[in-house]
């Protein structure tokens, strides 16, 4: 039997213009890159620090 992966809801809700571009493939990495753009992820550490890193450009939606 599995275990269950917990998952991660994450928004985008600031634009990556003018941004630096590690943080452009920051959001590219996290399947978000337009405003408004909700991707479901799994819980893990690096998805974790993905997010904190763009912190100011996204909103956790749900976990």
């Amino acid at each position: 039997m599995a275990k269950a992966s917990k998952t991660i809801k994450v928004e985008q809700v600031g634009s990556a213009i003018r941004r630096h571009h590690s943080q452009r493939s920051t959001l590219i990495g996290l399947k978000l890159n337009k405003i408004g753009r909700v991707a479901e992820l799994q819980d893990t550490p690096e998805v974790r620090g993905m997010i904190s890193k763009v912190q100011h450009l996204v909103r956790v939606v749900g976990e």
